[in-house]
């Protein structure tokens, strides 16, 4: 059951991968991602559905244009398969309930029951969203240092709606407390820092903690704790590492999205592991 759910679900992320290199370079541009088709970057001649599959027409094609020659960028492929590696690994920890406390999720819900199924189901939909959410804005802020609103704003009624149907579908509508207040205190979070020193913290990274907070308070407050945290922790070391290696001062600019979905993920996938261990080495367990 897992390996085929994981080898659906990184199919399908080499498919969404293909599409989110189209919403990585046109949604800052402010173009349509669904007009007109794909084209070249330099000769502007239409991608043809064959040269359109992900990865291999990069290789068939040896990383060039058909019509023009010009060197197709090796992101293209890199964010089809980091998107399908990511869509698997998303599968796998849903699956095997690797994310959802010490019992798992499979082992507090009857899996004999064709609504806790069907909302296993839908959790696996609203967390392989958000990990399309986050490759896209990732790479976008990495790209333009914004978080768009195109992006950021939907996924508040998107994530909302799956994960309530998903909460119910388990039996297990607690869960949707500590998801409203994991957003409502993220989103806090941030809104204060960013008040505070305007120049570190955008209203992109605002609006971006909301979303994060829902998914984290959804699996506990253990995840919450760590993959707020987290952010600051993975964002501050690699600000340090690029201050000491001289590639930017205290000064720099640095586009802090990335690492606030990074430690939302180290939070999904290992926060209540992590947060258990770090109350055990102090005896509050």
């Amino acid at each position: 059951m897992a390996s085929f759910a994981v080898i659906l679900a990184a199919t399908i992320g080499l498919l969404i991968g293909s599409f989110l290199n189209v919403v990585i370079y046109r949604v800052p541009a402010r173009r349509s991602i669904v007009s007109p088709p794909s084209a070249c970057a330099s000769c502007g001649a239409r991608i043809r559905p064959w040269d359109n599959v992900p990865v291999i027409s990069w290789l068939a094609l040896r990383a060039k244009c058909r019509d023009c020659g010009e060197r197709i960028s090796i992101r293209y492929p890199l964010v089809e398969l980091g998107t399908a590696v990511f869509f698997g690994a998303v599968a796998w920890w849903v699956v095997t309930s690797s994310g959802f406390g010490s019992t798992g999720m499979l082992g507090v819900v009857s899996i004999s029951s064709t609504g806790a199924i069907i909302g296993i189901a839908v959790t696996l939909v609203v967390f392989l969203y958000l990990a399309a959410v986050s490759v896209a804005l990732a790479m976008i802020d990495l790209d333009t240092y914004t978080l768009p609103n195109k992006i950021v704003v939907p996924a508040y009624p998107v994530s909302a709606a799956l994960l309530v149907t998903a909460a119910l579908l388990l039996g297990e509508p607690g869960r949707l407390v500590p998801a409203v207040i994991g957003g409502a205190a993220l989103f806090a979070l941030y809104l204060t820092l960013a008040l505070l020193y305007p120049g570190g913290m955008g209203l992109g990274d605002v609006k971006l903690a909301g979303v994060l907070g829902l998914f984290l308070g959804f699996l506990g407050w253990g995840p919450l704790v760590v993959g707020a945290f987290s952010a600051f922790l993975l964002g501050g070391v690699f600000s340090l590492v690029l201050v000491i290696t001289r590639r930017a001062n205290r000064k720099s600019s640095i586009p802090f999205g990335p690492w606030m979905l990074a430690g939302a993920w180290l939070g999904i996938f290992g926060g209540e592991q992590i947060a258990a261990g770090y109350l055990a080495l102090y005896g509050l367990t």
